[in-house]
């Protein structure tokens, strides 16, 4: 689960984290209260979208200017005619796609006195099963090309969750950051309050982009993009209230009702799974076979009849869905479930699209016979690559 900027910068309050005083803002009106607040003379105005980018974003509206998504505002008037602008348009961003997102809300900001511009985030590194630290003093919104151009900038460390952060993590930070004096010793606590906001918190990402130093040689974290682990949020009822369901996709938080594992893809072809390592092939192989896969959907192992009908009604939900693959293997997940959860759907939403159904493991044949019983047109396949063939045969001989 991702969350906004300002509500980043919440959470660095309470953990003493360096970071501006601003406040957020649902209209104009507010935008420009939130910047009465505030000493001035420099006012920072922030879209609030869950994407990167937005400094080098562009809006689609012309009425929207033409300055992107992070604006400096020179006086209150300023930041009441970038607020109009930019509210209830919608932001293009490297991140976005072409869709971009409609700015529902803003972050006004007290402007700050930059000196350099260096990168830090925190990550769990699957590689290492750590929390891992990945410094840059090249930061700012050029990041990514300092990454693919100069990847010898950028420094990573790994922390051992036995130890946990110890001083000399701070100070091996602060050196690959290029910073001197009282700065390391600031660098060192700053580097352990993220260590301990980002395992009390259950986060999976934390990046600040651009971490600054000022003119009087402060740290300051001036921005904040987070990402938290969705299996842990029933830990975190206060994290779960950050939940901004306007900036995730329908069908998604449909999908997260039903504990169902969803992504949205743009190919044309459903498909409805147990595990995810599955599913993953499962995409793989209907590319393989020159189609694409309309969602990545792990309906688990435990799954009911009513389970496997809500995760049908999500995928036809979608209007380029073409045809469906079913692929089980009934370990826990029983195959004769998973035969009258698709009946039930195909039967509730009339449908219309080709089903190929691949079943393997627990109760196959029972499965099998429910199937070929039950009048339904499904095309049924002897193993994965039968299966992605024939969807993708079938797909292109309606089309």
């Amino acid at each position: 689960m991702n969350i906004h900027e300002y509500q980043a910068k919440e959470l660095y309050r309470q953990y003493a984290i360096p970071t501006p005083v601003g406040y957020p803002a649902f209209t104009v009106d507010e935008a420009v209260a939130a910047a009465g607040k505030l000493p001035g003379p420099v006012y920072v105005v922030k879209a609030q979208v869950h994407a990167g980018g937005r400094g080098k974003g562009k809006f689609k509206e012309a009425s929207a200017g033409d300055k992107g998504g992070v604006r400096l505002a020179k006086s209150i008037d300023e930041v009441r005619t970038f607020a109009k602008e930019m509210l209830g348009n919608t932001l293009v961003t490297v991140q976005t796609g072409d869709a971009g997102r409609v700015v529902s809300r803003l972050y006004v900001e007290d402007g700050s006195q930059i000196e350099r511009e260096l990168y830090l985030s925190a990550l769990v590194d699957r590689e290492t099963s750590r929390v891992a630290f990945i410094a840059s003093q090249d930061g700012g919104m050029n990041i990514e090309d300092v990454a693919h151009n100069t990847p010898e900038r950028i420094h990573t460390l790994s922390i051992d969750p036995a130890t946990g952060f110890e001083p000399f993590h701070g100070r091996n930070i602060a050196f690959a950051l290029g910073l001197k004096g009282e700065q390391v010793k600031a660098c060192g606590k700053l580097v352990e309050n993220i260590y301990k906001m980002f395992v009390d918190k259950d986060m999976s990402l934390l990046e600040i982009n651009p971490l600054i130093v000022t003119k009087d040689g402060k740290l300051v974290c001036l921005d904040g993009k987070m990402d938290f682990d969705s299996n842990a949020l029933y830990r975190h009822p206060e994290i779960v209230a950050y939940r901004d369901l306007g900036e995730e996709d329908p069908t998604e938080i449909e999908a997260s009702k039903h504990d169902l594992a969803f992504i949205k893809l743009d190919g044309t072809i459903g498909c409805l799974v147990n595990g995810a390592g599955l599913a993953m092939a499962t995409m793989d192989i209907i590319k393989l076979y020159g189609a694409e896969p309309a969602n990545f959907l792990d309906v688990g192992g435990g799954a009911s009849k009513e389970k496997v009908r809500e995760a049908f009604k999500i995928i036809l939900a979608d209007p380029n869905v073409k045809g469906i693959l079913v692929n089980i293997f009934g370990g826990i997940m029983r195959c004769d479930i998973i035969a009258e959860g698709v009946i039930a759907a195909a039967r509730e939403m009339d449908l219309k699209v080709p089903l190929v159904v691949r079943l393997e493991g627990t109760n196959v044949e029972l499965g099998k016979k429910i199937l070929n019983e039950s009048g339904l047109k499904v095309i049924a396949a002897d193993d994965l690559g039968d299966a992605a063939k024939k969807i993708t045969d079938e797909v292109r001989k309606a089309a």
